[in-house]
């Protein structure tokens, strides 16, 4: 009889990707539905979709999703939380999704401590809608609308997410990882279900920040993106925990 070593998470739909391909939103998925499934949760979860190329996550997850319009998932996985709190209840947003047009719905969330899961996927561009400059284009980046690289006299300067929210006493839970290689993501993976386990335990608010890769956009091959993200996003993003209820190690 052979042993199995790896298998397609139960929280995942058997159902082929719309992702370009490099794009790790796929590795992301697997490791939410992992969490899920190993916290013994996923039959008691609802996820909420944002707007952008993460659009069409309720067709991936084997979980009740709710849709949203564009920047307010975290409101409506309030409203949500607080009709159903026997309910684990998680948004999935990119950067443009969540520090963009959702700006005040993720900081007031957070600042309110509301006992839901935040999975924020960072690519530093807006995907779906054409490679335009997001909240988080760092410095220099070449896109769509900074054809010569963002510039902070005329752009302004990247957010960085985890910082801004770890400030607020309701985020009880913030982290940044990446996917960008093996032992990465299997820390990515811990982050995540701790997040959700922060939810299980009523701690308060959760966010795992995840640098991720979008080579169509960046206009390089899936090799060149991840050497991209590891040469310049994470020194503009460090890898941390920065909130824990168990403690930042």
């Amino acid at each position: 009889m052979a042993r199995v070593i790896y298998e397609k998470p139960a929280g995942i739909a058997d159902v082929v990707t719309h992702y370009c391909p490099g794009c790790t939103h796929g590795i992301i998925h697997g490791l939410v539905a992992e969490s899920l499934n190993e916290l013994g949760v996923l039959g008691e979860t609802i996820g909420v979709a944002p707007v952008g190329c993460a659009v069409l996550a309720y067709n991936y997850f084997n979980c009740d999703m709710q849709e949203a319009a564009h920047g307010r998932a975290p409101a409506v996985a309030t409203g949500i939380k607080r009709v159903l709190p026997d309910r684990i209840v998680f948004t999935y947003q990119g950067d443009g999704d969540l520090a963009a047009i959702g700006t005040a719905e993720i900081v007031h969330a957070a600042a309110r401590g509301e006992n839901i899961t935040v999975i924020f996927v960072n690519n530093a561009i807006y995907g779906m809608t054409g490679g335009q400059m997001a909240p988080t284009t760092l410095l220099g980046q070449v896109t769509t609308t900074t054809p010569y690289g963002r510039k902070p006299e005329a752009n302004g300067f990247p957010i960085r997410v985890c910082e801004m929210l770890s400030t607020l006493e309701g985020a009880a839970y913030v982290a940044r990882v990446s996917v960008h290689d093996i032992n990465n993501i299997r820390k990515a993976k811990k982050a995540i279900k701790e997040a959700f386990q922060t939810q299980i335990d009523k701690k308060g608010f959760s966010i795992v920040e995840v640098l991720s890769t979008c080579p169509t956009n960046w206009g390089l091959t899936p090799v060149e993106a991840i050497k991209w993200l590891k040469n310049n996003m994470i020194p503009h993003y460090p890898l941390a925990t920065f909130k824990s209820p168990w403690g930042v190690k």
